[in-house]
């Protein structure tokens, strides 16, 4: 069937009717063979999250609750055991720079090593107190529902990304069993609801495990309620969680910490959890309870006291109006009017990971490429909301004690990558905790400045946490551990959201003084060498190569942040004299320098290795994300660049892939582009559509959806590039809603590889510059105020 698109000018928003919704399933429960990562349906609120398994004898739920992280400064030893963390090692870095001058590779590096690490252990096997910490469980809540387990038909185990609720289906003795599960945002809980076709059929008895390192007691609260509350044993963090449950008919008791109900029509389950964890921007590094704020059984009574005033109809409603107001922004309609190439039965007849495999195989299937695109857009919004912490290399939702890389704050990519897709997809609403998160590590890395480098301003390290932890860890290795430019790639976020929303308050009251603290920090961390060029000395491309006098993804870094900080300050109107030192640093930096490849080099020396395939290409940051390379500005470069993506090849980690496919995008080349994103979809994609490293990092898919969004449009050299890589295999389409710097949105339609019409509409008014396949229009908008521009070979580009 035909899409059929409205679109609704004056709102900017769009409504599209479609044959195939937006479902991501399963034909069957999770077997005891498959790993939660793979075929589990993710739920979340930005603070609590859950995984549904869907056990027709036993339903179990992974739980997690954001700020429940062990480390931090109630750990063995106090606050000031925590922040004593780093090396003063600034005093050596004129031994480090003599060396390098005196081409003494060895020394610089010997030097580096065993200055520039830390004082605290990423392990809990090396550091009994466990300082850093880890994201960790808040447990599991299981329902048995004596029912038989195998003896079921017509079993459907869902996840609508429409509506974000999660239902399992099923007939078991002529009775059709259904359970419904959502996480509310507004109302702060988890909703689970179990019914069926025929009265008196729910015989269920619910229990709550918790985390096996915590103490605590579950304990009937009420005659429908239980409560635990409990600490982790690591750093006496409190945690509570609460379930009630209501019925229609039937029996129902708490006790016992207990909740069973007999014969029952309906049994709706109300889940709240909490903390004590406080975000705190300036703490006092001396106590022990910097981080501890409000008592997680008095907020769970609240959340559970106020949600008790609402039917199940009405929280429903409530969770549906505030998700879909997100997530209805976008709409994408890819070869709409194609044929079903998998033939019979229909693409979305068949469950998600059956598509997936005849995908993995080669057949077309278009509608799972949309419903990708579209995940990532849900997980976003699931994981990251206002009030809360921002999305963990897991986004919120892991299982266990402790996860790879303990799943945490990962700021060499990986948080950054979570929120590529966060403004161009229309989800402005899921930044704020970036920028919460971001705003906990400046008082810390003051004094990691300082340390290390010297320096004004703040930084930070490769590995983060919630308690503001901002310096590099023990290992002496540096190839990973020391990344300086941590911090100010953080800090470009700041300006990026600004860019979008142009939200001068915010600039003046909040992002500034982060972005200008940043640059300060970037020019003392710069070493001046007596030519009066200015590079990164010592540098390293993460995760990859030797120690350098000058790696190519510093300086991209720093020409980003100063250029940011300059713009920010010509934003404002203030700071002209500081403005005149980041532009004379910038004015004076070593410059890229292209290789005997023909190939960007990634180090200050032409030691690149072509038949090098690793998965980091942060060599390229200056053509995504950064905006210093492009093939329309600096098109030598530009070529320069696709030599390095060549080298690299096409496979690697998910969330590589992930941004390789942002930088093919850059470059123009649909097609390749498009290589990436399959290859993303084949290779690095589990059955329930979440990225796999391997294991499971949520990155990879927050990298797919902005590079599907950079193939349609682009906004970063200062113009609105309309579908500037698009692929031949999409030969027709359409996508609604999208953001564009400058406080646009935007709807493109395109017919056989070519512009059809895009709507802009403009929030700030202001200029608007539009290119597309070389062609260019400039538009003078108002605020308010939607420009219809059309494309003829002939005449070019034309607003009405």
């Amino acid at each position: 069937m035909k899409s059929i698109l409205t679109l609704i000018i004056g709102a900017g928003l769009s409504i599209s009717t479609q044959a195939q919704s937006l479902d991501i399933w399963f034909d069957k429960p999770m077997s005891a063979n498959e790993i939660w990562e793979e075929a589990t349906l993710p739920i979340g609120n930005g603070s609590i999250g859950a995984n549904v398994t869907g056990g027709v004898s036993k339903e179990v739920l992974t739980l997690n609750e954001k700020s429940l992280w062990r480390g931090g400064t109630n750990t063995k030893g106090g606050a000031t055991h925590y922040w004593n963390a780093n090396k003063e090692s600034a005093k050596i870095l004129p031994v480090i720079r003599e060396a390098f001058s005196k081409n003494d590779q060895k020394k610089a590096e010997q030097y580096t090593n065993e200055n520039f690490n830390g004082l605290v252990d990423y392990e809990s096997s090396r550091e009994p107190e466990f300082r850093f910490g880890s994201f960790t469980t808040l447990g599991r809540a299981n329902i048995v529902t004596g029912l038989r387990e195998g003896a079921y038909t017509d079993y459907r185990r869902s996840l609508s990304l429409d509506s974000a609720v999660a239902t399992v289906t099923f007939i078991q003795d002529g009775v059709k069993y259904k359970r419904e599960y959502f996480a509310s945002y507004p109302d702060s809980i988890i909703v689970m609801r179990f019914s069926a076709d025929k009265p008196g059929k729910q015989n269920l008895t619910f229990s709550y495990a918790t985390n096996p390192e915590s103490k605590g007691a579950t304990e009937s609260d009420s005659p429908t309620s239980i409560l635990y509350k409990g600490a982790l044993t690591n750093n006496e963090m409190e945690f509570a969680i609460r379930v009630k449950a209501i019925t229609k008919g039937g029996y129902l008791k708490s006790e016992r910490g207990l909740i069973t109900t007999k014969d029952a029509d309906e049994v709706i389950f109300i889940l709240s959890a909490d903390t004590d964890y406080k975000i705190n921007f300036n703490p006092d590094f001396k106590d022990n309870k910097a981080y501890v704020g409000v008592d997680p059984e008095i907020s769970t009574r609240t959340i559970m006291g106020e949600t008790s005033k609402f039917s199940y109809k009405e929280l429903l409603s409530h969770h549906m109006s505030d998700y879909k107001r997100l997530f209805e922004r976008v709409n994408i309609s890819l070869n709409p009017n194609a044929p079903m190439a998998l033939q019979y039965p229909a693409t979305t007849d068949l469950p998600t990971y059956e598509r997936l495999e005849k995908y993995r195989k080669g057949y077309a299937d278009y509608n799972l490429e949309e419903l990708y695109y579209q995940f990532g857009r849900y997980l976003l919004i699931a994981s990251s909301r206002e009030g809360n912490l921002p999305a963990n290399l897991q986004g919120i939702w892991s299982e266990g004690i402790d996860g790879p890389w303990h799943v945490d704050y990962h700021n060499n990519i990986n948080l950054q990558m979570n929120y590529w897709p966060a403004s161009s997809t229309n989800l402005n609403e899921c930044i704020p905790p970036l920028i919460d998160f971001i705003k906990t590590l400046i008082k810390p890395g003051e004094k990691t400045a300082k340390a290390y480098f010297g320096a004004r301003g703040w930084t930070a390290s490769i590995s983060g946490n919630i308690f503001g932890f901002t310096s590099p860890l023990t290992d002496k290795n540096m190839s990973w551990n020391f990344n300086p430019m941590a911090g100010p790639w953080l800090a470009t976020h700041v300006w990026d959201y600004y860019d979008y929303t142009r939200d001068k308050k915010f600039l003046k009251e909040t992002g500034y003084n982060i972005i200008k603290e940043s640059a300060d920090f970037t020019v003392d961390y710069l070493w001046r060498m007596p030519d009066g060029k200015y590079t990164a000395a010592p540098s390293t491309s993460p995760e990859h190569g030797p120690v350098d006098k000058g790696a190519t993804f510093v300086h991209a870094v720093v020409r980003e942040i100063l250029m940011d900080a300059i713009d920010a300050s010509k934003a404002l109107g203030i700071d002209k004299s500081k403005r005149k030192e980041w532009q004379n640093v910038l004015n004076n930096l070593v410059p890229y320098q292209i290789g005997r490849y023909g190939q960007i080099m990634e180090w200050s020396e032409d030691i690149d290795d072509p038949k090098d395939n690793h998965r980091h290409v942060n060599h390229l940051f200056g053509l995504h994300p950064g905006r210093t390379i492009s093939p329309v500005t600096t098109p030598k470069l530009a070529e320069a660049s696709k030599i390095v993506l060549q080298h690299r090849g096409d496979g690697a980690t998910g969330w590589s892939m992930g941004w390789k496919l942002n930088q093919w995008a850059r470059l123009h080349d649909g097609d390749h582009a498009y290589t990436l994103f399959g290859n993303l979809l084949k290779n690095g994609t589990m059955n329930n559509l979440w990225d796999t490293h391997p294991p499971f990092q949520i990155d990879g898919n927050f990298g797919g959806t902005a590079g599907v969004t950079e193939m349609l449009l682009q906004s970063h050299m200062g113009f609105i590039d309309l579908i500037p890589a698009l692929p031949k295999a999409w030969s027709d389409g359409d996508i609604n809603g999208l953001n564009a710097r400058g406080n646009f949105e935007v709807s493109i339609k395109w017919e056989n590889n070519h512009l059809n019409s895009a709507t802009i509409l403009s929030r700030s008014g202001g200029d608007c510059n539009i290119r597309y396949n070389g062609y260019k229009l400039k538009i003078k908008t108002k605020a308010g105020k939607s420009y219809r521009i059309t494309f003829d070979n002939k005449k070019g580009l034309k607003v009405s």
